[in-house]
Parts: C-alpha cells; sequence; structure tokens
C-alpha cells in the first residue's frame, strides 16, 4: 500500500454526513424483515449444531447458581495454549471493546477503518476522541503499518476485517506492537479462515497485545453473547475488575468450554474450508454482473461489493425477498457498497437471480 493514500483524521459526532457507528447487520432483518433470506447478518447459516444446543440445554439445570466461569476459562486457555490468567471471558467481543475503552487510560486512540463500528463507538461513549485512519480501496483495503502515527498508544484493527474481508498478514499487525501502546486485533472471525491463518491469538511475545474472540459467528450464537479476551495478564486484571459481577451466564460458558474442545475445534476447521469454497463461488455469481465489483481477496465469511446506487438496489432485493447489508455506515467506504453474507450454493444462486432482477430493474 502508498503510505500516502492511508488517510487520517479525528472521528466526528455522528451527523446526516457522518457514518451511523450504532447500525448492524440485525436491523435489517428485524420487523418485516424477519422474513427475507438473510445475507445481512454474518452468522454461519444452520447453527447452532444439534449438540451444542444439547450442551447448552443441560447447562440449564444449574441455573440457581451463581455461574463459575473456571472450567471454561481452562477450556478456552488450553485452546490457544495459553495460561489461564490471559484469557477473559466477556458476554461477546462488543462487552470487550466497552470494557478496553473503560479500562485503558488512552491519549491518542486510532482506529483503522473501515472496519467493525462497535471500537469506536464504545471509546467515544467512554470520552475518548478518537482519531482514524482510512485504508484506500485502491490499495485493496490493505494495510500498511506505517499509516498508524507512532505516538498512537491505543490501536484497533480487525482479522479477518469486517467489512472488507481482507486478512492482513501477521507480520504487519505485528509491526503495529510496541512498548506503551495497546494494540487490540478483534479476531471475531478467525475461526472462519481455514488454519486460522495469520492468527496472532497464541503470540505472547508481542508487547500490549490484546485479541479478541467471538464464538457467536462459527456457532450461532448471536443471542448468548459469548467471547474473550487475549492479553497479558495485567491487561486482563485491570479489565476483570471493570466488569460486573458473573458477567458470562452459565449457558454462555457451558458454550464456551464445548466450542474449544478438539472435536469442535476439527468442526469449524471443516466448516472454514466449505465456506472458502462457497465464498468463491458467491464471487463469481455476483461477479459476472456489468457495474458489480467484488473486492478481493477475500478471506472472511462475507464479501464486500461495490455497485453504483447500492441503496436502490438493496431497496429492490428487499422487494425480492433478499436482505443485505448497507455499506455507508462504515467510515472509510460510501453509498455504493454492499455486503453480503456468504450462504450455500443453493441460496447463492436464488440471490444471483434475484440481483440480476434488481440491476436490470435499475
Amino acid at each position: 500500500m502508498r503510505h500516502s493514500q492511508a488517510r487520517r483524521r479525528p472521528a466526528a459526532m455522528h451527523t446526516p454526513s457522518e457514518p451511523d457507528l450504532r447500525h448492524h447487520g440485525d436491523a435489517e432483518v428485524r420487523g418485516a424483515g424477519a422474513e427475507l433470506t438473510d445475507l445481512a447478518v454474518n452468522v454461519r447459516a444452520g447453527t447452532p449444531p444439534v449438540w451444542l444446543r444439547e450442551r447448552i440445554a443441560a447447562s440449564l439445570d444449574g441455573l440457581a447458581a451463581y455461574p463459575d466461569g473456571r472450567a471454561a476459562r481452562r477450556a478456552v486457555a488450553a485452546r490457544h495454549g495459553l495460561p489461564e490468567e490471559r484469557v477473559l471471558l466477556t458476554a461477546g467481543a462488543a462487552e470487550a471493546f466497552v470494557l478496553l475503552a473503560r479500562a485503558l487510560r488512552v491519549r491518542r486512540p486510532v482506529v483503522v477503518h473501515p472496519q467493525f463500528t462497535e471500537p469506536e463507538a464504545a471509546l467515544r461513549d467512554a470520552g475518548h476522541q478518537v482519531e482514524r485512519v482510512l485504508l484506500d480501496e485502491a490499495d485493496g483495503f490493505r494495510l500498511d503499518p506505517r499509516a498508524v502515527p507512532g505516538d498512537a498508544d491505543l490501536v484497533v484493527v480487525g482479522n479477518p476485517t469486517n467489512p472488507t474481508s481482507v486478512l492482513h498478514p501477521a507480520r504487519d499487525l505485528a509491526r503495529l506492537a510496541r512498548p506503551g501502546r495497546t494494540l487490540v486485533v478483534d479476531e471475531a472471525f478467525m475461526d472462519a479462515v481455514p488454519g486460522e491463518a495469520e492468527s496472532l491469538a497464541s503470540v505472547t511475545d508481542l508487547p500490549g497485545l490484546v485479541v479478541l474472540r467471538s464464538l457467536t459467528k462459527t456457532w450461532g450464537l448471536a443471542g448468548l453473547r459469548i467471547g474473550y479476551v487475549l492479553a497479558s495478564p495485567g491487561t486482563i486484571a485491570r479489565l476483570e475488575r471493570a466488569q460486573p459481577l458473573w458477567p458470562v451466564s452459565s449457558p454462555a460458558l457451558a458454550a464456551a468450554e464445548a466450542c474449544s474442545a478438539p472435536p469442535a475445534l476439527a468442526e469449524a476447521e471443516h466448516a472454514a474450508r466449505r465456506l472458502a469454497e462457497d465464498r468463491t463461488y458467491l464471487a463469481a455469481a455476483v461477479g459476472q454482473f456489468e457495474g458489480v465489483r467484488v473486492h478481493g481477496p477475500a478471506a472472511g465469511p462475507f464479501l464486500l461489493i461495490r455497485v453504483r446506487g447500492a441503496a436502490a438496489v438493496r431497496g429492490r432485493l428487499r422487494g425480492l425477498g433478499f436482505a443485505v447489508r448497507r455499506g455507508d455506515t462504515f467510515p472509510g467506504l460510501g453509498p455504493d457498497y454492499l455486503r453480503l453474507a456468504v450462504r450455500d450454493r443453493a441460496t447463492t444462486d436464488r440471490f444471483a437471480e434475484a440481483l440480476g432482477k434488481a440491476l436490470a430493474e435499475g
């Protein structure tokens, strides 16, 4: 990436011309949208699997007792080859962003965009003045570590990044780590990457590294709220002090333990490889249309596309039975972007037919 093309600017309060950081894909399928075929939310279809539902259901017998996260914490630590004191269980990755914003003392926080908007929203809600580094479409939204200000003491970046589906090389992210800086890498979708290539989850020798993980995407647990933080023991202790008592429910703890076991990891790897094939199929299906640009190479369970008049196309797709995610609420993108969740090939075929009609109507 050409260093001069990465743009830096402070984040303004939400205005009609400023992206709505609180808009998320689930808004597309609420109310009347519940009947639509969902390509807006990045949760794997057909989940949670039966065996996981049964594990969660079995935990209900213990709801009279306060949650005990020790077994789940041990399981997550073992899954990443880390000591338990480097693990903090949270009510989804969203809680982790709030804890980081409230518990860490920072002077110059920087968020690398386009990416999931909740980290910036949490920082702003905690009173921080946030600076953005906007990656360039012409360079495939790839990160150049030189674009990040040297004196930034908090840097947040997604990998693979929502909504661009870019997987940044671990070596480039590692170049951002330095003493006196907290480097937050959001790996919410990393278990959807075959082999978890470029993950920093098990790395312990980078100063200030914080890795966030979510179990809601691959396992279909968005309603259960379960994720975790991997960081130095000192950082984990500070974040834990900012948590309320018993922040993760017993059913969520049961899910965390189950999803960290070897059979679950093998199933997730199989799902990641199948998803990669389905993503290639989706990219070809939508890329056949004139005026549609598919951004790649993609590594997440979603694709970013650019099409003129995306808002109108999105509206026509809703009329044809499909929900897709608008892209204009992500800083660094504009009104001509849509994000598509990867689905099975039969769904993709139906969607491609609808997309052809939506484009023709324009």
